[in-house]
């Protein structure tokens, strides 16, 4: 089994910044992917951001040029710096992995609201 953490959501107003981060612990051998969903309030869960152990990154277009991903293999970390936060980015984001099987964070929720 591989856990995950999440850290680092919270309120923040419209244009301002956060950074997620996600520690992956447990039965780790090599974690292909790593990355991010949302999801909110009525709504189903969609992709925020992905990236390789090869470091090789996918984006959602509503959030390309503003998101970034990255990770720490040696830390088994990936991180989400978010800017120009928009209203329409609150939502619980998920931490996510997949090793043979996908594995899922216990969620953080990021509000933008002023």
């Amino acid at each position: 089994q591989v856990q995950l953490v999440e850290s680092g959501g919270g309120l923040v107003q419209p244009g301002g910044s956060l950074r997620l981060s996600c520690a992956a612990s447990g039965s780790i051998w090599h974690l292909y992917i790593m990355g991010w969903y949302r999801q909110a309030p009525g709504k189903e869960r969609e992709l925020v951001a992905t990236i390789t152990s090869g470091s090789n990154t996918n984006y959602a277009d509503s959030v390309k040029g503003r998101f970034t991903i990255s990770r720490e293999n040696a830390k088994n970390t990936v991180y989400l710096q978010m800017n120009s936060l928009k209203p329409e980015d609150t939502a619980v984001y998920y931490c996510y992995a997949r090793q043979i099987n996908t594995y899922w964070g216990q969620g953080t929720q990021v509000t933008v609201s002023s």
